[in-house]
């Protein structure tokens, strides 16, 4: 079963012959995307990072073009190829050929005979603390190329050119939602291509070990021994526990505490009482709750609800003043 969180409690949404825990983690992290530049470039043109330390993503849409970072090799990067910066870096991005001319960013609509770059690049945006420890498991930089193996880029791809040329209403809105499934495709892309590479992930597709944590995240609240969790993985509790750590970096009972104190965030950010959140996440005591919340994130489980709460005013009344 994939299990998804939705206000209050865990609910079933799906049926799948395998394990799916990374689904778990990035809904709950609640990705955005927010276009930022979605032109073909004319001219002498030049782009430049757009927010040291952001998420961000470049896809060329039309033709090709050379990315240089500093300290790094210079990159020609052609149609439909994916950079992705979990932090983004000082960065170039210019013409393969010198171009002449004021640079221009034009529609694709009205740039049709004029020689250039199609660019689309986006900001993700999380609305969750724990996206940090997501994006510490991955490269400054990496590069999805388009090829038959990536048939899932060719296909939202495609999409987003129909967008962008016949330009319809809901366009933006449309672009922005591919955008969210270009960079959740990228993520597992990236996870699968490097399994040796990519941190605390790599446990999310271990055969076994992705059997205990799907427990886990499917019953936060139940109170997981390595016991229990050992037989659910079909090992011993000496080997279970020692392929986990080796795996994953951490120990059962810490990764317990991560995930437990992830669905606190977003239970807490929503509006929900302390004591109710600490019960949900398996905490007895409302004191001790409060403290590994505070140790995790360096804030009070109070300050993330009364934060979440005067959001939820202000949005209400934004729409009443509407």
């Amino acid at each position: 079963m994939i299990w998804a969180m939705n206000d209050k409690k865990y609910i079933k949404t799906a049926k799948s012959s395998g394990l799916d825990v990374l689904s778990d983690v990035l809904y709950l992290l609640k990705l955005d995307v927010d276009i930022y530049h979605n032109a073909k470039v004319c001219g002498d043109w030049r782009i430049d990072e757009h927010k040291l330390g952001a998420t961000c993503f470049h896809i060329i849409t039309l033709g090709q073009c050379v990315m240089h970072i500093p300290n790094a090799e210079t990159v020609v990067l052609t149609h439909g190829d994916l950079v992705i910066f979990p932090r983004e870096l000082t960065h170039h991005i210019l013409p393969m050929e010198s171009l002449t001319g004021e640079q221009q960013h034009l529609s694709f609509s009205e740039a049709q005979s004029i020689p250039g770059t199609g660019l689309l690049c986006g900001e993700v945006i999380f609305k969750h603390r724990g996206s940090r420890l997501l994006l510490d498991q991955f490269p400054s930089f990496f590069i999805i190329k388009n090829s038959s193996d990536n048939v899932w880029l060719k296909a939202i791809l495609d999409m987003i050119i129909i967008e962008n040329t016949n330009n319809q209403a809901a366009s933006r809105l449309i672009i922005n939602r591919l955008s969210e499934l270009l960079f959740t495709y990228a993520i597992r892309q990236q996870l699968n291509d490097n399994p040796d590479n990519s941190g605390m992930l790599r446990i999310y597709n271990h055969s076994r070990l992705s059997k205990a944590i799907e427990c886990i995240h499917k019953n936060p609240e139940k109170n997981w021994t390595l016991e229990n969790l050992a037989k659910i993985a079909g090992l011993s509790r000496t080997l279970f526990a020692e392929n986990f750590k080796a795996v994953c970096g951490w120990t059962p009972g810490q990764y317990l505490v991560w995930w437990r104190m992830q669905i606190a965030w977003s239970l807490l950010s929503k509006g929900e009482m302390v004591s109710q959140v600490a019960e949900q996440v398996g905490y007895h005591s409302e004191s001790s709750f409060s403290r590994a919340f505070s140790k995790m994130f360096s804030i009070t489980a109070g300050k993330v609800r009364r934060n979440g709460m005067q959001r939820d005013t202000t949005a209400t009344q934004n729409m009443d003043a509407l």
